[in-house]
């Protein structure tokens, strides 16, 4: 969510952290997981400049957006916020 309330689309988050090296599930998909405390059906995944870490996921509960999570290296996850981009 961003400030106000207004939900962030997926063009709007996109555009600020382009395109994800990844993706798992999808949208349209029934099935539903659960990572840092959020239900999501689809992540966008961003790896890191060595292709294989994670920095960064975007979770989607159908087309709402679940949260931005920046992953440390130690594999925990803190919130992230769309506006510090």
């Amino acid at each position: 969510m961003s400030p106000g309330g207004a939900t962030l689309d997926r063009g709007a988050v996109w555009k600020k952290l382009g395109a994800p090296t990844d993706q798992e599930g999808s949208v349209n998909d029934p099935r539903t997981h659960l990572e840092h405390g959020v239900r999501w059906n689809e992540k966008w995944i961003y790896r890191g400049e060595d292709g294989r870490s994670v920095e960064r996921v975007v979770l989607w509960n159908r087309y709402d957006l679940a949260g931005i999570f920046r992953v440390k290296p130690d594999g925990s996850a803190e919130p992230e916020s769309l506006e510090a981009h």
